[in-house]
C-alpha cells in the first residue's frame, strides 16, 4: 500500500466524519436537514433528519483543508466529500424506502457507497488500482463500524428520532 492509499483513506474517513464532529460541537444549531423534511411516495422521509446541509459543509470544508495540507488542490478534497456524500445520500435513501429508522445502523450499506464512490472515482489521481480499492472500502469499514461502535457506547452519538 502506498502513501497515496493512506492519504485517500484518510480524506475519506474526513469526509465522513466531518458531519459527525460538527454534530458534536453544534448540537442542534445549523442541523437544518437536506431534504427539508420532504417524503417519498411511500410516505417515509427522502434522507431523514440526520443528513444536514451542515454536515454537508463541514464534510465538503474539511476534507478540501486537508488535502491542502496533504499537496492536493482544495477541489479534490471536495470532489472527495461529494462523492462521500452522494454515496451517504443514496445509503439514506435505500434505508428510508425499507422503513428503517433515521440513525438505523445497516452494516456494509452504511459504509460501502460512501467509500467506494470516493474511492473509484479517484483512483487515477491517487494512483490506485482496484484491488487497493477494494482494500480501502474493507479497511474504511472496519475503521467505521468500530469508531461508530464507541461513539454510541460513550454516549457521543445517539439515535435521532
Amino acid at each position: 500500500m502506498t502513501i497515496e492509499f493512506f492519504q485517500l483513506l484518510t480524506l475519506i474517513i474526513t469526509a465522513n466524519g466531518a458531519p459527525v464532529l460538527a454534530r458534536l460541537l453544534f448540537g442542534d444549531k445549523l442541523n437544518t436537514a437536506v431534504d427539508l423534511g420532504s417524503v417519498w411516495t411511500d410516505n417515509h422521509p427522502l434522507f431523514g433528519a440526520s443528513k444536514t446541509w451542515r454536515g454537508i459543509a463541514a464534510a465538503l470544508l474539511a476534507t478540501a483543508m486537508l488535502a491542502l495540507f496533504l499537496g492536493y488542490s482544495a477541489q479534490i478534497g471536495i470532489q472527495i466529500a461529494a462523492y462521500a456524500i452522494i454515496g451517504d445520500l443514496m445509503s439514506s435513501f435505500i434505508k428510508r424506502r425499507f422503513a428503517m429508522p433515521v440513525s438505523a445502523a445497516a452494516v456494509l450499506l452504511d459504509q460501502v457507497p460512501e467509500s467506494l464512490f470516493p474511492a473509484l472515482l479517484m483512483m487515477t489521481v491517487f494512483r490506485l488500482h482496484l484491488v487497493s480499492i477494494v482494500w480501502l472500502v474493507i479497511i474504511f469499514t472496519v475503521i467505521d463500524l468500530v469508531v461508530t461502535y464507541f461513539l454510541y457506547r460513550w454516549r457521543l452519538l445517539k439515535r435521532i428520532d
